[in-house]
């Protein structure tokens, strides 16, 4: 549906003229919201007849339904991904004088939330494929001081959990998984969220499973785990009024909820044609840059499209004068942002991370792109490189 082509006969020289005239964009929210107004609009409209707007009967169903997805026993919403990092850590005992081992190449909100607690985090180098955490760099980390792993899984493609989990075994260690940017990505057919102690999801709107706003979710198997953060996201109580422990304010409102239980609907549809888009992107020139990999084992759900490109910036000026945008992910890494100047001073050399830093470019990459949007992307990538080598 969404990768048919726009051509209806005419050449392709006539449609590369038109494509010219029109911005490819990085994403479209509003392409998105068309295609699926009908529902949205009666799902909204499903929140605002109830008159109940904060922990109702939207949230039960969709927590259940994403669970299921999932395959967890259970989910809990909350505000954003960055809460969900946070209060996966706080369920779990982590606090000052901890240390917890992640990536620097990520978005920030992973090493915020471990700040967050008091506890701090200890970067680790990724895996030059899969650019997502490397084992062997995690178990060189390890300290009496280290209580969990964070292995973000990166663009949409999961870490190499089977090797993770054999650490946290072996090291007696908690396992986050950071699934920010892959919902419905699978390793060895289990679902991001599934295989570590507690999965954490962010619902912001480019998200794969994006919502209106902002909005966040954990999974996980352990009823305890699950019954300690359905407090914690709400002000500590386990009933109305009586607190047993410190909490915060950190709920997935019922709109939201409404809104999600349409889009998870359409999920995997959606993932299968972002599989769709990338493999017509394997087109590119592949003498001159270097497009994902998807790692043994995995699924890659491609949240983003990222290439590595030496001339990336050249690159990139090239795209955006012929309309098409790109972002950089990322383009500093955490451990060298100004935030964590102090302590940068204890970090050990990240090469791969650095390098990524330099050279990775994210190309337009959302379902409801077309065929010919891509291959114009295609086209014009292709087109510097004849031009301008390697």
């Amino acid at each position: 549906m969404y990768c048919r082509s726009t051509t209806d006969g005419s050449s392709l020289s006539t449609v590369w003229k038109f494509m010219m005239n029109m911005p490819v964009n990085f994403v479209d929210l509003k392409a998105e919201y068309i295609e699926l107004k009908a529902e949205i609009d009666q799902a909204y409209q499903r929140v605002m007849n109830s008159g109940w707007f904060i922990l109702g009967p939207e949230l039960e169903k969709f927590e259940s339904e994403f669970a299921e997805y999932c395959g967890v026993n259970h989910a809990i919403g909350v505000n954003s991904g960055t809460d969900a990092l946070y209060l996966a850590l706080k369920a779990l005992g982590i606090g000052p004088g901890d240390e917890v081992i992640t990536v620097s190449h990520s978005f920030i909100a992973t090493a915020l939330a471990i700040t967050l607690t008091g506890a701090t985090p200890v970067f680790v180098d990724v895996d030059p494929q899969s650019y997502t955490m490397d084992p062997q760099c995690a178990q060189a980390a390890i300290t009496s001081r280290t209580k969990a792993l964070l292995p973000v899984h990166l663009y949409g493609q999961m870490a190499n959990m089977s090797k993770l989990m054999e650490l946290a075994e072996t090291y007696d260690l908690a396992v986050v998984e950071d699934a920010c940017q892959a919902h419905g990505a699978t390793y060895r057919g289990q679902r991001a969220g599934s295989i570590g102690n507690i999965g954490c999801f962010s619902f912001y709107p480019t998200k794969n499973l994006g919502g209106f706003g902002d909005g966040g979710a954990l999974t996980t198997n352990d009823t305890q785990l699950a019954n300690r953060l359905v407090a914690l996201r709400n002000y500590g109580q386990e009933k109305k009024y009586y607190h047993s422990t410190i909490g915060t304010n950190s709920r997935l409102d019922e709109i939201q909820a409404a809104l999600l239980r349409v889009k998870l609907c359409h999920l995997e549809e959606n993932n299968q044609h972002r599989r769709q888009l990338s493999i017509e992107y394997s087109q590119l020139k592949q003498d001159f840059l270097k497009i994902p990999n998807e790692a043994i084992d995995c699924m890659h759900v491609f949240h983003l499209y990222v290439v590595r490109v030496a001339q990336r910036d050249s690159l990139r000026i090239h795209l955006t004068n012929n309309k098409v945008n790109t972002l950089i992910h990322y383009p500093v890494p955490i451990h060298q942002q100004q935030v964590f100047a102090e302590m940068n001073k204890i970090v050990t050399d990240l090469p791969v991370t650095e390098q990524l830093a330099g050279d990775v470019l994210s190309l337009p990459m959302y379902p409801q792109l077309n065929l010919n949007q891509i291959r114009y992307v295609i086209k014009l990538v292709n087109e510097f490189f004849e031009k301008n080598g390697g």
